[in-house]
């Protein structure tokens, strides 16, 4: 086999991998889109197509690791490409989370009621899912796009979904103090606020890979 035909088919497998993060980022963030839709909709009927799009992701997932390790066992990667290899392999793992996160918040909503529920509370939770929607998109631009800047606005903006999930649990915390039957629903709906700050840390980690993927370290932090 020629050198050109080896480095050929090496070129190959990184971009079938590159292809497939592509693909899960979308379908991760649709299916996030659609779990917030269900939410602030009180969509019951949608729950059963989320999980199912949840386990597409899980199947990139298992997908991604074994080209991965396929590569890294036959091939001696340089640095830049390692670099590729670790960062998918991590960006992988975070996608699958949000997808299950996404899932487990959109089951939460088949105990509740579907036109009791206070606008403003519901208000605060869509801001709060608008803004994780928002950082998923800016990370994946910045993969797309290999920009350290998007990546950099995405770890700035998680400041922001960390201070409406305060806003939204401090709505759910009123709506149970108004009557205390409302524990069971309440409860979910406090979970449902979790998680969506739990999905904004996840895509905040994915930004911070890809900047490691661009330059070589991650991120520095303000302290």
């Amino acid at each position: 086999m020629s050198d050109d035909h080896i480095v050929k088919s090496y070129d190959e497998e990184l971009h079938i991998i590159n292809d497939a993060i592509v693909q899960m980022g979308s379908l991760t963030e649709s299916l996030l889109e659609d779990s917030m839709n269900a939410i602030t909709k009180m969509d019951k009927d949608s729950v059963s197509k989320i999980v199912e799009s949840d386990k597409k992701i899980n199947k990139f997932r298992s997908s991604i690791d074994e080209q991965i390790m396929t590569l890294l066992v036959k091939r001696s990667p340089v640095a830049i490409d390692l670099r590729l290899a670790i960062s998918t392999l991590k960006i992988s793992q975070d996608l699958e989370r949000i997808g299950d996160l996404a899932k487990g918040n959109a089951k939460k909503i088949l105990p509740l009621p579907e036109d009791d529920l206070p606008p403003e509370m519901l208000n605060s939770m869509r801001r709060l899912g608008e803004a994780v929607q928002k950082q998923i998109k800016l990370s994946l631009d910045s993969y797309l796009e290999r920009s350290t800047e998007k990546a950099i606005q995405v770890v700035k903006d998680d400041e922001q979904v960390n201070d409406l999930t305060k806003i939204s649990i401090k709505e759910v915390l009123d709506f149970l103090a108004k009557d205390k039957k409302n524990l069971e629903f309440a409860t979910n709906l406090l979970f449902v606020s979790k998680n969506l700050e739990r999905a904004g840390d996840h895509i905040t980690r994915i930004a911070e890979n890809v900047y490691y993927l661009i330059s070589g370290d991650y991120p520095k932090k303000n302290k």
